[in-house]
């Protein structure tokens, strides 16, 4: 009952590892070969059972047992002959013959008194063997010969690019999450490079081309009416600054293009621009 149970408990594992795995995923060729594993480890633990319950039986057939002498039934006319034993299940998986059947499986040759019996391979052993040339078959047809599978290095070079892809996209996601308090100052050039683009799109009616200052002020050099630091650019711009005509870009600029404008003009200090506004504001260093 145990040994049932083990079984049913290896098939049930098996069926369903199956099946979440083939709705998980993408790759067939990886699929077939998940399953062709999963197959082989339920067969090899039909094997190890079915060894336990061979040598259980080997064991049982040679301990001694106490023998009860039965004398024939002898009729006038003829002698009844004991019925061959039925076979179980078990012997008939393993191809088993009875004790009783010992004498007629004897082989003709023999050395120093030794015997060999001529029992058939186990139907459940052949199985197993042409299952592992048939998957070694399959195997080879998939993996080296028309190449439908991946084989290890093909498969490293495959999942970098899916990690890379999924690096830039977190990173796209995390930038998006920047405020005025986690904005950070950088000098990257391609941050100031579209920092510059959004500038020019956005800001030079207010600021001037050079950021120089028209009706907003000059943003080049050490004057600032609402904070020199990154995150008091953020805020501004983010905010804007209604009393004074700003407005808010909050709504039109992610946080990424906010914080890309403001590392933009924190890069544009002291680049003494041609006909600058008079400065605006406090003096910071």
């Amino acid at each position: 009952m145990n040994t049932r149970k083990l079984f049913l408990s290896m098939v049930m594992i098996f069926g369903v590892s199956s099946f979440s795995y083939a709705y998980t995923t993408t790759e067939l060729m990886n699929g077939i070969a998940l399953g062709a594993i999963l197959f082989t480890l339920v067969v090899i633990g039909i094997v190890c059972l079915v060894l336990l319950k061979t040598f259980k039986m080997m064991a049982d057939m040679l301990l001694p047992k106490e023998v009860i002498a039965v004398a024939p039934i002898v009729s006038s006319e003829f002698i009844l002959e004991p019925s061959k034993p039925k076979l179980t299940l078990w012997e008939k998986l393993l191809s088993l013959r009875p004790m009783s059947e010992e004498k007629d499986l004897i082989m003709e040759h023999e050395y120093d008194g030794i015997v060999e019996l001529d029992n058939p391979t186990p139907a459940w052993f052949m199985w197993l063997f042409y299952g592992t040339i048939i998957f070694a078959f399959v195997y080879l047809l998939n993996y080296h010969v028309f190449k439908l599978g991946k084989l290890q290095d093909e498969e490293y070079v495959v999942e970098m690019k899916q990690a890379d892809v999924a690096k830039k996209a977190f990173l796209a996601k995390s930038a998006n999450r920047v405020d005025e308090n986690s904005v950070k100052l950088t000098t990257d050039a391609e941050v100031l490079k579209a920092g510059s683009a959004l500038f020019i799109q956005n800001c030079v009616a207010c600021h001037g081309d050079h950021a120089q200052g028209i009706v907003g002020p000059n943003l080049t050099d050490e004057y600032w009416l609402h904070g020199s630091k990154i995150g008091d650019l953020f805020k501004t711009i983010k905010y804007g600054v209604p009393d004074k005509g700003m407005i808010s870009w909050e709504k039109q600029l992610s946080p990424k293009q906010i914080s890309e404008v403001a590392n933009y003009i924190k890069s544009l200090k002291d680049t003494h621009p041609a006909n600058p506004k008079a400065p605006q504001g406090d003096k910071e260093t």
